[in-house]
């Protein structure tokens, strides 16, 4: 890799190293398993998501203190929807832990709850807009009027107002489209369903590569699968690092 390339984004909070913007998924069902993962990563990958896979695994606060100790970021894919004292207490443990970004979602009761969670730390609470899986036919089986698209815009401008930090949106959602319409140039952007050109997209419905996802204009990306479930996690990461600095050089 090249550290001279990738160039961080005018106006966020993101680092400049491509490699420190991918966020890799420990969706595994173990704690040894994830700390192998860990391991096999070190020097690669910096940051790393904490979801329902590992949130009630025995040994998983062991391990969130571990990454943090050893200067890893953790992604704490909460998805918090509760009440908001609840939704706020629960950010402000997360805070109290060290974790870098949790995810929340609800109206704005909930959200701005979530946002005073913070008090003061430096935790950047995103909102879930539509995931990844669900496609406008299952939005309106589930009683949504709006397709994904209308849904995604209408979620940001509420995040945006509400005062999240960010929001999780698929790389298929153009996160530069979504900051000019919410108005927000500062609006970190996070996305899930990324898959390498020629990988299946297996539950995703709204995906693209990891070039594609960084010219549309995300901040972070989030890859499990066609990392941890390779032979050799650590030489696929690095291929979607490269991946990813490629939308910069060619830019």
């Amino acid at each position: 890799m090249n550290p001279s390339l990738p160039k961080a984004p005018v106006g966020r909070d993101v680092p400049a190293r491509m490699s420190d913007r991918l966020i890799v998924a420990l969706d595994v069902p173990e704690i040894a398993q994830a700390r192998a993962l860990v391991e096999q990563l070190d020097g690669i990958v910096s940051f790393f998501k904490i979801g329902l896979w590992l949130a009630f695994a025995e040994g998983v606060d062991g391990l969130i203190a571990e990454l943090i100790a050893s200067n890893k970021r953790v992604f704490l894919d909460a998805k918090m929807f509760d009440i908001g004292q609840t939704v706020e207490e629960g950010v402000a443990r997360a805070a109290d832990r060290g974790v870098s970004f949790v995810t929340v979602h609800g109206n704005g009761d909930i959200i701005r709850a979530a946002v005073r969670g913070k008090r003061g730390r430096d935790i950047k609470i995103l909102a879930v807009t539509v995931l990844t899986s669900l496609s406008d036919a299952d939005l309106h089986d589930m009683g949504y009027r709006l397709g994904a698209r209308d849904l995604v815009h209408l979620r940001v401008r509420k995040a945006v107002e509400y005062g999240c930090d960010g929001i999780i949106a698929s790389p298929h959602d153009n996160p530069d489209e979504i900051r000019r319409i919410a108005g927000a140039e500062s609006l970190l952007v996070a996305t899930p369903g990324v898959r390498p050109e020629g990988d299946s997209l297996d539950d995703h419905k709204r995906s693209a590569t990891p070039a594609q996802a960084i010219a549309a204009g995300a901040d972070y990306l989030v890859v499990g699968r066609p990392i941890i479930a390779r032979p050799d996690p650590a030489a696929r990461a690095l291929e979607v690092i490269r991946q990813m600095e490629s939308a910069v050089s060619a830019a």
